[in-house]
């Protein structure tokens, strides 16, 4: 397949809390963008409310490590202990053939990890909370995580917080619809 037939890849990357889920749903509902959501693959079980093959692709342990295995992954991280993520090159080339746009909701790892294998087709984004303290009062706001995953969270925030110049771009998420319409000129421009 040659560059021209491939479309670009749309990273957003930032620290749990920081609102970059918020800002990839608004972009993927402008149709002038012609992006498709890349969905992750995890090696842990599904919250709830999610659905595999829409919020995730969920497989166990042993399959992750074999895909691993076998370099059908684009990019993939353990996150926490037997925890991983990754995005499947399956995943990419099914939205190349749609005609589209790629756009991520990932980890700063992984995200420029991305930037690193397609250098010139990636533009990566980086989405920062206004202060360490807002985001705190946000993943406390959530109601779903205990006093120490948010602690934790918040810890590598800060370490996460630190690549922000390695990103493309950075947006600070102070104000959501100055976010959203910013975000929203980054990759118009990027896909023009």
């Amino acid at each position: 397949m040659g560059e021209s037939k491939q479309g670009k890849l749309i990273v957003f990357s930032a620290p749990s809390g920081s609102g970059k889920t918020t800002i990839v749903r608004h972009l993927l509902s402008k149709e002038d963008l012609n992006l498709e959501f890349s969905i992750s693959a995890t090696s842990r079980s599904p919250r709830e409310d999610e659905i595999d093959g829409k919020d995730y692709y969920f497989m166990d342990l042993k399959a992750f490590k074999s895909y691993i295995k076998n370099d059908d992954f684009l990019e993939w991280e353990e996150v926490y202990r037997d925890n991983f993520y990754g995005t499947l090159n399956s995943e990419i080339d099914r939205i190349w053939a749609m005609g589209k746009h790629v756009v991520f909701d990932i980890d700063v790892v992984g995200g420029l990890d991305i930037k690193r294998i397609y250098p010139t087709q990636t533009l990566a984004v980086f989405v920062e909370p206004p202060s360490i303290e807002e985001l705190k009062i946000r993943l406390k706001k959530r109601k779903t995580e205990s006093e120490d995953r948010i602690a934790m969270r918040v810890a590598k925030a800060s370490i996460e917080m630190a690549t922000a110049p390695q990103f493309d771009h950075i947006i600070v998420n102070e104000d959501l619809d100055k976010a959203l319409d910013e975000a929203y000129h980054l990759v118009k421009d990027f896909i023009q």
